[in-house]
């Protein structure tokens, strides 16, 4: 038994010098001092052995289980280190690189032309005008020149939260409010969030508009085809063409359609325009002294006009983008192009 000890010892440590991972390091551990394995097998066949030697065996099977734990251990170790060292090796920074800065996020497409739009506007002397969401139906209906019993009314499908409060159909109730603050001369753009129960391809029941007011001594309808030329010019680009065709809106009179020589096309002629080679994509006119009587103001010492766009509406013509829906789903991927 006592040479059987020595021979398993002797093989165990042959064997574990040729090993040089911890995963085979391992496996002579289970080999050799596991449940099942040699050293364990050896020790079943102690019991035949004379009662006077079984202790001298047992200790030296102890002794000899010792020195493979700690040859084993020492093994472990130094494929331990090899192995941190050679990572350490493979991955070695060069602290002088730059560091990495944390992914930045962007502003949403819809933030971005209201930005842009704003921006151009602002260029032209128009300021920010700013509303509540939840409107009263006088600012948003009655002092618009929409009575309660005008057909208007038909034209906007609204959410109503009661008799008399809406979620704001258009953002023209900030006009009203702004010149309900100030006399003449006014010059304002109005951004914000409007609602309507609609929703489809080419419509959302939240979307946004901007909505612009001049009102001044003089101001006539040739005013108001220069700042919307000007306009078209600088966002779609030099030489886009315009045309107004005329249209009815209950706060403007004489009121227009503004049309935009398509952006796909170049006015040609294409799916997206209908073979028409023209887009809408905004509402104006000159506002109706109606809306002046709600204000006080003089309607023949001063004249406006107003017009609004949607949005959303923009940003798919100069973007591209075939589906408003997009813009409210926030899939990054779609959103990371912006």
């Amino acid at each position: 038994m006592k040479e059987k000890l020595e021979t398993l010892l002797q093989e165990a440590v042959s064997e574990l010098s040729l090993l040089d991972s911890e995963e085979s390091l391992q496996g002579l551990r289970v080999k050799y001092l596991g449940k099942k394995g040699l050293l364990t097998a050896l020790m079943k066949g102690l019991g035949a052995l004379p009662p006077e030697e079984r202790p001298i065996i047992g200790q030296m099977a102890n002794v000899v289980k010792d020195r493979l734990e700690e040859k084993l251990e020492a093994a472990l170790s130094r494929v331990r280190l090899a192995r941190k060292e050679e990572k350490l090796r493979s991955e070695r920074l060069d602290v002088t690189l730059p560091g990495r800065r944390r992914p930045m996020g962007s502003r949403h497409p819809i933030t971005q032309v209201i930005d842009e739009i704003t921006e151009i506007f602002a260029g032209l002397g128009f300021q920010v005008a700013e509303g509540p969401e939840i409107e009263q139906d006088y600012y948003n209906f009655e002092a618009l020149n929409i009575p309660k019993d005008h057909p208007a009314r038909d034209m906007q499908d609204t959410f109503f939260v009661n008799d008399s409060v809406v979620l704001r159909t258009h953002t023209s109730p900030v006009q009203i409010r702004t010149m309900l603050k100030q006399p003449p001369p006014v010059r304002v753009i109005a951004p914000g969030t409007v609602y309507r129960c609609d929703s489809d391809a080419t419509h959302s029941p939240m979307f946004h508009q901007i909505e612009g007011l001049l009102v001044d001594k003089g101001v006539t309808f040739a005013d108001l085809k220069g700042i919307l030329t000007i306009f078209v010019s600088q966002y779609f680009g030099a030489g886009t063409g315009v045309r107004l065709r005329p249209s009815f809106f209950p706060f403007t009179e004489p009121s227009a359609e503004v049309d935009i020589a398509c952006v796909m096309c170049k006015g040609k002629g294409c799916r997206i325009c209908k073979n028409t080679g023209w887009l809408e994509i905004l509402g104006s006119g000159m506002v109706d002294p109606e809306v002046f009587r709600h204000v006080s103001y003089d309607s023949e010492e001063y004249t406006g006009f107003a017009f609004g766009m949607g949005i959303e509406r923009i940003a798919m013509l100069k973007y591209g983008i075939s589906d408003m829906r997009l813009l409210f789903e926030n899939d990054l991927r779609f959103l990371s192009q912006f």
